[in-house]
């Protein structure tokens, strides 16, 4: 039977025009962390192999369905906001021990495969990553982001593998990890903060760029009662220590407040097309 001239095909409504396509390397074992590591894949439909692709690393890469990673990108590559990207997201292992700042763990003994995992991710994902997939290498065209705990983690990779990196995201970061209990007498925001005294102890990586998101309901916590959330002092404070270092504010450094953005995947959501846009935009 012969078509209608009016009748149009049916079409998926849940698949976007231009879906990216996912893979799940997983079963992969790594001496350094001592386990297995799964890692999903985003790469586009039309993945021409002879150019490369900007790349964006993701930790806590279970989370990237709830925040909306694949849709995401999908949106700003057909607007054409962005341009096509490769995307890497790490499930998380132990976070409490593989996430924090590799230099040394917190005070309460978490972050103790900080190192570790870094190196996991230099010497082994990284590596593959460009063997595997037309990937960009310069750091300009590379960005790391993270989640709490993730984006800290990301925060220490970036800052002390520049020539990988170019731009880190920071959501929600956990920036008040610390080598000393806030509840201890001789506790100090300035002594204490263990990203912060590393920037702060650190040389300036020219070249580098940061962006974080705090949420006004991140938390509750308020340390120094002076009214403000703990998340976001850590956060703005941090930002100062990059400022001193000669980093500029809205030039290098880009910081997004969301009114009552809470902790959680919904609101990092929320904020990725603003990070993404900023890590890859077309202008």
């Amino acid at each position: 039977m012969e078509q209608s001239p009016l009748a149009q095909p049916i079409t998926d409504p849940q698949v976007p025009a231009y879906a990216y396509q996912a893979e799940k390397l997983s079963g992969i074992y790594t001496k350094i962390l001592q386990r297995h590591v799964e890692v999903e894949i985003f790469t586009p439909p039309d993945l021409d192999r002879s150019k490369t692709y900007p790349l964006l690393v993701l930790n806590d890469g279970q989370d990237s369905e709830k925040v909306r990673v694949k849709s995401t990108v999908e949106k700003l590559v057909s607007e054409d906001a962005i341009p096509a990207i490769i995307v890497a997201g790490i499930t998380a292992g132990d976070r409490m021990q593989e996430y924090g700042v590799a230099y040394r763990h917190d005070y309460h003994g978490r972050g103790k495969h900080a190192k570790a995992y870094s190196e996991y991710l230099i010497k082994e994902l990284i590596p593959y990553l460009d063997y595997r997939y037309p990937t960009a290498t310069t750091a300009s065209q590379r960005a790391i982001a993270g989640y709490s705990l993730g984006g800290l983690s990301a925060m220490d990779i970036a800052w002390n593998h520049p020539n990988q990196f170019g731009k880190v995201g920071v959501f929600s970061g956990s920036f008040w990890w610390r080598k000393r209990d806030s509840g201890s007498f001789f506790y100090s925001d300035y002594r204490d903060r263990l990203m912060h005294l590393q920037v702060r102890r650190g040389r300036l990586k020219p070249g580098m760029k940061f962006w974080f998101q705090t949420g006004t309901l991140d938390e509750d916590s308020d340390r120094n009662k002076n009214g403000v959330i703990d998340s976001i002092d850590d956060t703005l404070d941090l930002i100062t220590e990059l400022t001193r270092k000669g980093y500029r504010p809205f030039h290098d450094i880009q910081y997004l407040e969301i009114k009552d953005g809470r902790h959680d995947q919904e609101t990092w959501a929320e904020a990725m097309p603003h990070f993404l846009k900023w890590a890859f935009g077309n202008g």
